[in-house]
């Protein structure tokens, strides 16, 4: 539930645009990230799922600037170029911070919902 909320919520700021960059652009960016952050939670820990959420968005980041993602935005097909749009075609440092935005965010509130959050660590 969660995770497709996060996805109709990331598409929605792709098309609905307010005039503010910082929600037409980077809240996109911080809903994907958590929605990476989701999928890998299925797998592992808090604090391992932020870390690997984040070297995945990393690296995609950094992919961009190998300009294949560009090249695939010109494809005659129609699904490498939606894969093009899904893996985005320019770098930007920007991005990297809305992506620790997204996941940092997402991860507090994992935490916060965490059974074990809050409790104290008992000692004998």
């Amino acid at each position: 539930m969660l995770l497709a909320a996060i996805v109709a919520a990331g598409l929605l700021s792709r098309v609905a645009h307010t005039g503010f960059r910082l929600f037409d652009k980077y809240l996109g960016d911080a809903l994907y990230a958590a929605m990476v952050y989701v999928i890998f939670r299925l797998t592992g820990r808090i604090a391992r799922v932020a870390l690997w959420s984040a070297v995945a968005m990393t690296a995609i980041e950094f992919f961009q600037l190998t300009r294949v993602p560009a090249g695939m935005l010109r494809s005659g097909y129609p699904v490498v170029r939606a894969c093009a749009r899904l893996l985005g075609t320019e770098f930007s440092v920007f991005d990297l911070l809305a992506y620790a935005v997204g996941i940092g965010c997402i991860a507090i509130a994992d935490r916060a919902q965490s059974p074990i959050a809050g409790r104290a660590v008992q000692r004998p």
